[in-house]
């Protein structure tokens, strides 16, 4: 299994990578996930509860599916702002939310260009993996939330049983690294980093356990594909 740059350079290892296949990389999404990351990302959604009116950063938010379904919940009254740090990425977004309730920020979600609770709600997908510091990130988004504000955190996970968690490996290992490099003709090993990535999340019991430790309440989770992702949903305290 390849090993993850260290915390020191990773950021700019990333971003350089993400860059690469900033043209394929929804492509890629489909063929990889087999179309099922739309579903997940429109369940995240679901879950979050939105409301028209609400305020929703989307962070980490890469091209902005999210935030393109964010936006049909929270109505012209809400607002939805894309926060990315990768510029590649970024702009693939910007094109695709153009309302005048949809924004586009470039940022670190590390250091979130936000006021302190100022966001109703956080949502971040395939993202806090590939931050430096996940402590920092969740802390940050902790901070913009307003009191009562939730914060749901789509990611890979663990899958739950043990035959399918061998299959599932086999696939992230072999498959996964072959299929996107050679779609993206990339050459700066994304495709291996990613599933490398996913192997060192915490998985979901140990991510709910961080979020505790943040200071988030009312944490659960819903697996996706027996556990291949998870949703997981949490709560600022008012």
């Amino acid at each position: 299994m390849q090993s993850l740059p260290p915390a020191d350079v990773k950021e700019s290892a990333v971003q350089k990578m993400f860059s690469s296949i900033a043209r394929y990389y929804d492509l890629n999404n489909t063929l990889l996930s087999l179309g099922l990351h739309h579903q997940w990302k429109k369940n995240a959604v679901r879950v979050a509860g939105l409301r028209h009116g609400d305020k929703v950063a989307d962070i980490g938010a890469g091209t902005g599916d999210l935030s393109v379904y964010a936006s049909h919940e929270v109505g012209e009254t809400g607002q939805v702002i894309a926060i990315d740090l990768n510029e590649a990425m970024l702009q693939i977004g910007h094109k695709r939310l153009e309302r005048k309730n949809e924004s586009c920020i470039r940022g670190n979600a590390e250091r979130l260009p936000l006021k302190d609770q100022s966001v109703q709600v956080v949502l971040t997908g395939f993202c806090l993996r590939n931050v430096s510091d996940i402590d920092c990130a969740l802390g940050e988004m902790f901070r913009v939330l307003t009191p009562n504000g939730r914060m749901v955190c789509l990611e890979f996970s663990r899958p739950t049983h043990r035959l399918f968690r061998k299959l599932y490996d086999f696939y992230s290992f072999t498959l996964l690294p072959t299929i996107g490099t050679w779609v993206s003709n990339d050459h700066t090993g994304v495709y291996h980093y990613l599933p490398a990535s996913i192997r060192q999340f915490p998985h979901q019991e140990l991510f709910s356990e961080k979020l505790h430790q943040i200071g988030f309440r009312e944490i659960s989770y819903l697996n996706q594909v027996g556990g291949i992702v998870a949703i997981h949903v949490c709560k600022k305290p008012n």
